[in-house]
C-alpha cells in the first residue's frame, strides 16, 4: 500500500466469516506476520492511553458508545486470539479499579479473508497522523486498545498479531467410471441422476484398457499403411528417377546434335557463298573482254567509213589510185570474221544445294551408341512373396536407354544334365515383379538395356529368393494349459528357412482387445507362448528367409481354459486304437493277426497302454478319465522314458490307480514302484478326476461325480511327465480335457 492512502482496503465492519479461523501469530516466522502494529507508532499510542486515564479527551473519541470494562475486552480479544492456554499469560486479571477508555466495536482488520493475507502496513504508513479506518472509528482508538491491552499484560501487543486463514474446500471427488453414452468420465454418485440413469456406464479403468487397446489397432493400422505408402513412394522415387534420367540424356544428345547440324549449315553457306562470287567473276570478265572487242571493231568500221567519204571528195586520178589500196583494205577487213554473239549468257544457272550430308546429320540424332552394362541390385529386405519377386537395377548417367530385357531361370541345384529353362521379359522401367515363382527357391536374374543402336553387355548375375510356403500347423497336437500353449506345425517347404514367427490374436469378445502379438526368430518348428488364463487366442505362422515372410498359415484355435493334451500315437500298443480326435482310447475284442508289425522303441508292449502329451509347463494340471466301472483299466502319469516292457506303476517312474473288476468285485490300487496303500473304495467311480500338481509335487485322484477324494500320492517330479491310459480288457476309455479345474479340487 502507497503511503499517504486515504483507506485500508479490507478493513470493514463486518465480522469474520465463518469459514475463517484465528490462528497466533507466533505459530508463523516473524517475516511473514501482518505489521499491523509497527513499533514505531508505541510512543504515539502510550501517550493516547496516558492521555485517556487521566480522563483527557482522546483524539478521534466515538460519541454515543457504550463503555466497556477493560478486563472484559482483555478477556475478549484473549478468546479471540485463543491464548487461554498461552503460558506467558498465567492467572493475570486487571484490577477492578483499572481506568476504563472508550472503544468501538473489535476491529475487523482481525478477520480478514485469504483474499487479503499478503496485504500488510508498513511502519511508515502506521506513523502516519492523517491514516484512516473506514467503517469502525479513528486510528487513536484501534493504539489506544492496543496500549490498554499491552499496559495490562506488561507486554507489546504486536506479539499477538494473528493471521486469518480459509479453510480449505474440500476437494472435488475424482470420477471413477466412465460413461459410454456421453462418451466421458463421471464420479460414481452421478450415475443414478438423470443425466446418466439410462445411460451405458462401464468402470473407468475398462474404458481406459478400451481406449488403449483401441489405439494399439489403429496404430497398427496405421503402421501397415505407412509401410505401404513408403513402398509405393520408394516405387514412386525409383520411376521418378528413371524418367528424369532418361529426358536429361535425351536433352544432352538433341542438343549435341543440333549444334553439329548448325555447324555443317554454317559451313555449307560459307561454301556455296564463295562459289557463287567465283562464278560472278568469271562471267564478268568474260563479257567485258568481248565488250572491249566489239569496241575495236566498230571504231575500225568508222574509220574505214570515213576514209572512203574522204576519197569520194578526191579527183579522178587520185580518186583511183586510193580506191585501189582502199578496196585491198576492206577486202581483208570485211574477210575479218567479227563475234556478234555473248560469250556469257545473263542467265543463272540452277543452283540447287545438296543437304544430303544434313538430312544424314537429322537422321543421326537418334542414332546414339548402345548403352553400358546395367548394374543389377542385389535383394532387398521383405521384397519377395511365395509367388513373385521384386528385382531392381541402375545404369550410368550418360547411357540412353529404350527398353530392358532381363533374364531369369531357377538357380541350379549341381545335379548333372539337368538345364533349367530360362525365360526373357521386356520391361521399361529399372524394376520389375517378377510372378509366377516357386516358393522358397532361389532365382539369378541378369538384365541387359538396349536402344537403337542395339544391345548393352549383360549385367553380372544376382541371386534373389522368393518368400517360403505358409507353414501348417499341427492342430492335433496342439497342447495348452492356463498360463501357455506349445505350438508345433510344418515347415511346407523343400528347402529350409532362416525362421519363424508366431501370431497371437486374441478373439473378438467384450474386453478383448484383438492386437496382434507376435513372437519372432523361432529356430524351429514347435514354439512355447505365453497366455492369459480363460482366454480364446486365434494363432497363426509365419516362416521367414531373406526375401521376406510368408503368408500367414491357416488359422488354429486355443483355450486357455484347463489343460489340453492329445494321446500320443507312437507310444500306443498295437492293441490299442486312438480315436480321429486324439482324446478316446480303444481295445478291441479280436487282437491283431499273427504278423502283426513289430512294435518301435517307443511303443508300450508288455501292458496295452498309451501316453499322451501333456504341456511342460509346470503348475497345476487338470483332466478327467470316463470310465466303464466293470472295465480292468489304469490311470496315472508316468515319465517319458518309463520302461515301455513293464506295467504302469511297477516302477519308480509311474504313479498309477488300477482297477480290476472279478466275480462282482472291484479292486483298486494306487500303485507307485509296486506297492499300494490299503484303501477300499466303496462307491466305484465313473469319471475319475486328475489333479498334477507340480508345484507341491502331489498327484491326486477324485470321483467327479460325488466330489469325492480318493487318494494323493507325493512324487519327487524332477521331470516332466505325462498322463497315460492302460486297458486290461476290452473296452474304452475317453479322457475330457481341456476343462476348467472344480471348486473342491483346488483345495488338494
Amino acid at each position: 500500500m502507497e503511503e499517504g492512502a486515504g483507506e485500508a482496503p479490507g478493513l470493514g465492519r463486518s465480522a469474520a466469516s465463518k469459514d475463517f479461523r484465528f490462528y497466533h501469530m507466533d505459530l508463523y516466522d516473524s517475516e511473514d506476520r501482518l505489521q499491523i502494529f509497527p513499533e514505531e507508532s508505541t510512543r504515539m499510542r502510550r501517550e493516547g492511553v496516558q492521555a485517556e486515564m487521566t480522563h483527557e479527551p482522546m483524539r478521534g473519541g466515538v460519541k454515543g458508545k457504550a463503555q466497556r470494562d477493560l478486563g472484559e475486552e482483555v478477556d475478549e480479544l484473549v478468546h479471540l486470539y485463543g491464548l487461554e492456554d498461552d503460558h506467558e499469560l498465567g492467572d493475570e486479571f486487571i484490577e477492578e479499579n483499572t481506568p476504563r477508555i472508550e472503544v468501538s466495536e473489535y476491529p475487523s482488520y482481525m478477520m480478514m479473508g485469504s483474499e487479503q493475507r499478503d496485504w500488510g502496513l508498513t511502519g511508515e504508513v502506521a506513523q502516519g497522523e492523517d491514516l484512516g479506518f473506514t467503517g469502525w472509528g479513528s486510528a487513536g482508538q484501534c493504539r489506544d486498545l492496543q496500549e490498554a491491552y499491552r499496559y495490562s499484560h506488561g507486554r507489546a501487543s504486536e506479539e499477538y498479531e494473528c493471521y486469518v486463514i480459509p479453510e480449505e474446500e474440500d476437494e472435488e471427488e475424482a470420477a471413477d467410471i466412465f460413461c459410454i453414452t456421453c462418451k466421458t468420465p463421471i464420479r460414481a454418485s452421478e450415475k443414478d441422476q438423470d443425466e446418466h440413469k439410462q445411460h451405458e456406464v462401464t468402470p473407468l479403468s475398462t474404458a481406459l484398457e478400451s481406449a488403449k487397446d483401441q489405439i494399439h489397432k489403429n496404430m497398427f493400422k496405421l503402421e501397415k499403411q505407412i509401410i505401404e505408402m513408403e513402398n509405393f513412394a520408394s516405387h514412386l522415387e525409383e520411376v521418378f528417377i528413371t524418367v528424369e534420367e532418361n529426358f536429361g540424356r535425351q536433352e544432352q544428345n538433341f542438343e549435341s546434335h543440333y549444334n553439329e547440324i548448325l555447324e555443317t549449315l554454317a559451313q555449307k553457306y560459307e561454301e556455296k557463298i564463295q562459289a557463287l562470287g567465283e562464278k560472278k567473276k568469271e562471267k564478268l570478265e568474260a563479257l567485258y573482254e568481248q565488250l572491249v572487242n566489239c569496241g575495236e571493231n566498230l571504231d575500225t568500221c568508222k574509220e574505214l567509213m570515213e576514209t572512203i567519204e574522204e576519197m569520194c571528195h578526191e579527183e579522178k586520178v587520185d580518186f583511183i589510185k586510193d580506191a585501189v589500196a582502199m578496196a585491198d583494205r576492206l577486202g581483208k577487213f570485211l574477210k575479218t570474221k567479227t563475234d556478234v554473239e555473248i560469250s556469257a549468257q545473263p542467265d543463272f544457272e540452277d543452283q540447287t544445294l545438296d543437304f544430303s550430308d544434313v538430312e544424314e546429320l537429322m537422321g543421326s540424332i537418334n542414332t546414339i551408341p548402345a548403352p553400358s552394362a546395367p548394374v543389377i541390385n542385389p535383394q532387398a529386405p521383405n521384397s519377395a512373396t511365395g509367388s513373385s519377386v521384386r528385382v531392381c537395377w541402375s545404369l550410368y548417367s550418360d547411357d540412353t536407354v529404350e527398353s530392358y530385357q532381363l533374364s531369369y531361370r531357377p538357380v541350379q541345384d549341381g545335379s548333372p544334365g539337368k538345364e533349367q529353362t530360362e525365360f526373357t521379359m521386356t520391361i521399361k522401367e529399372t524394376y520389375c515383379s517378377v510372378t509366377n515363382l516357386l516358393p522358397n527357391t532361389q532365382y539369378e536374374f541378369w538384365v541387359t538395356a538396349q536402344n537403337r543402336a542395339g544391345l548393352s553387355p549383360t549385367s553380372e548375375r544376382a541371386v534373389y529368393m522368393t518368400a517360403p510356403c505358409p507353414p501348417i500347423i499341427k492342430r492335433k497336437e496342439i497342447r495348452s494349459c492356463e498360463e501357455a500353449a506349445l505350438i508345433s506345425w510344418e515347415s511346407g517347404n523343400l528347402n529350409p528357412v532362416d525362421s519363424y514367427t508366431v501370431e497371437l490374436t486374441q478373439a473378438e469378445a467384450p474386453g478383448a482387445s484383438g492386437v496382434t502379438e507376435s513372437v519372432v526368430g523361432i529356430p524351429t518348428c514347435e514354439c512355447l507362448v505365453q497366455l492369459q488364463p480363460r482366454q480364446n487366442y486365434t494363432i497363426y505362422v509365419r516362416a521367414l528367409n531373406v526375401g521376406g515372410p510368408s503368408a500367414r498359415s491357416e488359422p488354429a484355435t486355443v483355450h486357455t481354459t484347463g489343460s489340453y493334451f492329445p494321446l500320443n500315437e507312437h507310444t500306443c500298443h498295437l492293441w490299442l486304437t486312438v480315436s480321429e480326435d486324439g482324446l478316446t482310447v480303444v481295445r478291441s475284442e479280436r487282437r491283431g493277426p499273427a504278423g502283426e508289425p513289430v512294435p518301435s522303441d517307443t511303443q508300450f508292449t508288455r501292458c496295452a497302454a498309451v501316453m499322451g502329451n501333456l504341456i511342460p509347463v509346470r503348475g497345476r494340471h487338470y483332466w478327467e478319465v470316463e470310465v466303464d466301472e466293470h472295465l480292468d483299466y489304469t490311470v496315472g502319469v508316468a515319465f517319458e522314458d518309463v520302461p515301455r516292457q513293464e506295467d504302469l506303476g511297477a516302477n519308480r517312474l509311474s504313479w498309477c490307480m488300477r482297477h480290476a473288476f472279478a466275480s462282482s468285485r472291484h479292486k483298486y490300487e494306487f500303485l507307485h514302484n509296486k506297492m499300494t496303500p490299503d484303501i477300499r473304495i466303496t462307491v466305484p467311480p465313473k469319471k475319475i478326476g486328475i489333479l498334477l500338481d507340480y508345484e507341491n509335487a502331489k498327484l491326486s485322484f477324485f470321483n467327479v461325480d460325488i466330489s469325492q477324494h480318493l487318494y494323493t500320492f507325493s512324487c519327487q517330479l524332477h521331470q516332466f511327465v505325462h498322463p497315460c491310459f492302460s486297458l486290461e480288457k476290452p473296452g474304452c476309455l475317453k479322457i475330457h480335457n481341456g476343462i476348467s479345474m472344480p471348486k473342491q479340487v483346488t483345495f488338494y
